[in-house]
């Protein structure tokens, strides 16, 4: 099952409960998890590709040691998160303190989304809250569990190099 979600109704879900104390909001709740990214995943490696792919993780880096992230600055950067997409940009939840992005276009496009993403994380002003990025591109042939492999080293790698890096898996060349 696909979950789609219109990243336009987070920002008027804030606004019809805003002043309603006894409501808890977090956007991020309402995005697509884990499964949800992998069948995305799978769907689109399934397509025949007419133009470039990639899949994009952001996660997020704290200097806190404070487990889980706060609703606060997962409401935050969802709705940064949302705001920076195009229309056929798909997003989920990956992790706890991890967003998936699914974009038609080149690698270099999810460079260029990558580092505008995590820029602007970083400027919610959450003090030391920072973003790194992994991107693996969709290459025919390679099965959607591996994609997601490659997204997700690319961001552990991304993680331990620390606040506004950017990594595109390459493979062995």
């Amino acid at each position: 099952m696909t979950i789609a979600l219109d990243l336009i109704a987070l920002d008027s879900l804030a606004t019809l409960v805003d002043g309603l104390p006894a409501v808890v909001l977090d956007s991020a709740a309402l995005l697509p998890g884990p499964a949800g990214v992998r069948d995305e995943v799978e769907r689109r490696v399934a397509r025949r590709a007419h133009r470039p792919r990639a899949l994009l993780v952001v996660g997020l880096l704290r200097r806190d040691d404070t487990w889980p992230t706060s609703a606060g600055v997962l409401d935050a950067t969802t709705a940064v998160m949302a705001r920076s997409l195009r229309g056929d940009d798909w997003l989920g939840r990956s992790g706890p303190a991890e967003f998936a992005v699914l974009l038609d276009g080149s690698a270099d496009d999810a460079d260029v989304l990558a580092a505008r993403l995590t820029d602007r994380i970083a400027g919610l002003g959450f003090p030391g809250l920072g973003a790194g990025a992994g991107i693996a591109v969709l290459e025919d042939g390679v099965p959607a569990g591996e994609v997601l492999r490659r997204a997700t080293l690319s961001l552990t790698t991304a993680r331990s190099a620390g606040p506004g890096t950017v990594v595109r898996y390459r493979g062995a060349r």
